[in-house]
């Protein structure tokens, strides 16, 4: 039987104004996750909201970004699909 594949968990999230969540992984990964697909689905609709999706905050044990009770997004969904942040500065 196959061991289940284990991801990083998240340390620290930083939303940005874009609807982007620049996630920081407890192995020192960054990735930028792009959550305007996500808009178009009823569940994450509440994150159009700016004030709602800047509240973006880890899950106290690393698994996912939680918004509210009923908002989050997997761990494992952003360090799939998250992109490198661009190193430009500026």
């Amino acid at each position: 039987m196959e061991k289940p594949t284990a991801y990083p968990k998240i340390h620290s999230v930083k939303p940005t104004k874009e609807k982007e969540l620049l996630v920081t992984f407890d192995n020192g990964v960054q990735k930028l996750y792009d959550c305007s697909p996500l808009l178009k689905h009823d569940a994450f609709r509440v994150l159009e909201d700016e004030a709602v999706f800047q509240c973006a905050r880890p899950d106290p044990h690393g698994y996912a970004v939680i918004w509210n009770d009923d908002v989050d997004l997997s761990e494992s969904e952003i360090w799939l699909n998250g992109k490198e942040p661009n190193k430009r500065t500026g």
